[in-house]
């Protein structure tokens, strides 16, 4: 264990070199991440970070801080990180502490918006950085708000919609590639981009034919630098025509504790005689098992000055409803209605809110779980319940309730009338035509629904399933269901720490991604 004051670097203590990675529009690390922590059998890393850019203020900082800990061998992790972690020290005082792998981690890490005006420092830097390796992979994924689709139904109306940069960032990636020939790159987006338009036109049609050939979009790029497309999900996918729906991949076939499907593109450089393989199917752990063993915590009450007493009397309004009658005899009704009983209700564990709570002392079970604990950790952060007006916590217990006694989030049809919200479009969600599932739990004994930075906004889409914490997810649950470890520090303020979790690639995927990339970068011939 190092102790305050000695430094190392983890490169120093590799046998042999890592493979190089560049990673664009990096975000809090998740690509990096999994890259990070992709191994060889002899438990040597397969991949070094050289350059990681992110624009993002606090993302960045995220960024930052992680590539600082990679200065440090595997399990030498400074007492100080804990420290920070803990409160006892700032940010600042540990970085003075281990100046090198500061400013290793500053020289990595850095804060850089792409574009036109960057275009030449960054050139520059990649250059610098790479050198004369011939074996290294480009990540990233460029922002895909303008592609999904909630973000482009919030654009609609707009007159500017299809010049939002959003929609042509993949272009500062494109010319990258351009200038410097990677032999093998990964760019992740959204499934969106299946259904977007860029001037009319297919958005992922043109995508595949620049990436295809880069200089089609970038006029001066090389005309003999192509690249051959490829899925990590299909392995029959055929060279000549993509399909780009391919290219989907859904996590939860792949062990990740979430339902989210994205695409993601895998390009080998045409003059290589390689072809990449394909993620494993294998077990998702469900909810329970993903965030099940975190420190129990009860929501907050806001609009009003919140304590346990004023936090039960606001949940005691429920049996002052006729619950059962207002139900109109559904099946379910009887039982919803008893396990709502308000005396039943206390006898249930009555959580805290807490600022901070004590790490658990129980590793998750599942395999894919386990990498994610840290036993030298002594408090778990991110972990703190956002506050609710009194009305939602009423229907977070009443959904949570129902969700536990008929294995299905309720739909507003579901909800009795005295807890309906009062909203214009509350009659066409009970009648099924928008909106419907506006209150989601996330159902225990499934993976969740995509964690998506929306949930920086408004929690009712991500209701924790157990009825007694009566709350929405925390940061640091909605980051152990993207698989990020307990330890990994999200900076900013709540509502940024959010956006970087919903943002991000899962880890234990990307450290999937990762092993395949290493297998192709195995297998180029040095002369090429």
């Amino acid at each position: 264990m190092l102790v305050r004051g000695r430094e190392h670097r983890g490169q120093a203590q590799q046998r042999f070199p890592a493979y190089k990675v560049v990673d664009l529009f990096a975000g809090p690390g998740g690509l990096g991440e999994g890259f990070a922590s992709s191994v060889d059998e002899k438990g040597c890393s397969r991949f070094t970070s050289v350059v990681s850019i992110e624009r993002d203020e606090f993302s960045h900082q995220t960024l930052l801080l992680r590539h600082f800990i990679r200065q440090f061998p595997e399990g030498e992790v400074p007492d100080d990180y804990y420290a920070f972690l803990a409160g006892e020290i700032l940010r600042d005082q540990l970085y003075q502490r281990y100046p090198a792998a500061h400013r290793h981690a500053a020289s990595s890490a850095l804060q850089i918006s792409l574009g036109s005006e960057s275009h030449g420092q960054v050139q520059e830097i990649i250059r610098g950085r790479i050198g004369g390796s011939r074996r290294w992979a480009l990540v990233g994924g460029p922002p895909c708000q303008a592609y999904s689709l909630v973000g482009r139904s919030r654009m609609m109306g707009r007159s500017d919609f299809e010049k939002d940069e959003r929609h042509t960032l993949y272009l500062e990636y494109l010319r990258i590639i351009a200038d410097h020939r990677p032999p093998v790159f990964v760019m992740e987006n959204v499934k969106g981009l299946l259904s977007a338009t860029i001037e009319g036109k297919s958005a992922i049609a043109r995508i595949v034919r620049d990436l295809s050939r880069p200089n089609t979009a970038i006029p001066d790029a090389p005309s003999d630098l192509t690249y051959r497309l490829y899925s990590l999900a299909e392995e029959d996918m055929a060279d000549e025509e993509v399909d780009p729906r391919l290219f989907v991949v859904r996590a939860e076939e792949h062990g990740i504790p979430q339902a989210r499907h994205r695409m993601f593109i895998v390009g080998i450089r045409s003059d290589l005689n390689v072809r990449p393989g394909v993620l494993k199917k294998m077990a998702a752990p469900s909810v329970q098992e993903t965030i099940g063993s975190l420190p129990s915590i009860r929501s907050g009450l806001s609009k009003e000055k919140d304590s346990a007493t004023a936090w039960l009397s606001e949940l005691r309004a429920i049996s002052s409803m006729n619950v059962r009658r207002q139900l109109n005899g559904a099946t379910y009704a009887g039982e919803v209605a008893r396990a709502l009983d308000f005396h039943n209700l206390i006898e249930v564990k009555s959580p805290r809110a807490v600022s901070s709570t004590r790490y658990p002392m129980r590793r998750p079970a599942h395999d894919v779980l386990r990498s994610l604990y840290d036993e030298r950790l002594s408090v778990l952060t991110a972990h703190e319940a956002r506050s609710h007006m009194a009305s939602d916590l009423r229907r977070y217990l009443y959904a949570a309730t129902f969700a536990q006694k008929t294995g299905r989030s309720p739909k507003l049809a579901d909800f009795p009338e005295g807890l309906l919200p009062e909203h214009r479009n509350v009659e066409l969600g009970r009648t099924g035509k928008m909106f419907s599932d506006r209150f989601r739990v996330q159902l225990s004994d499934h993976v969740s629904s995509t964690i998506t930075s929306h949930i920086s906004k408004d929690g009712h889409y991500f209701i924790h399933y157990d009825p007694a914490q009566c709350r929405s997810l925390t940061v640091r649950e909605a980051a152990r269901l993207q698989t990020f470890p307990d330890n990994y520090f999200f900076a900013g303020p709540r509502t940024a720490q959010y956006h970087q979790v919903g943002n991000a690639v899962p880890p234990q995927l990307a450290k999937q991604i990762a092993e395949i990339v290493a297998q192709v970068l195995d297998s180029i011939r040095d002369d090429r």
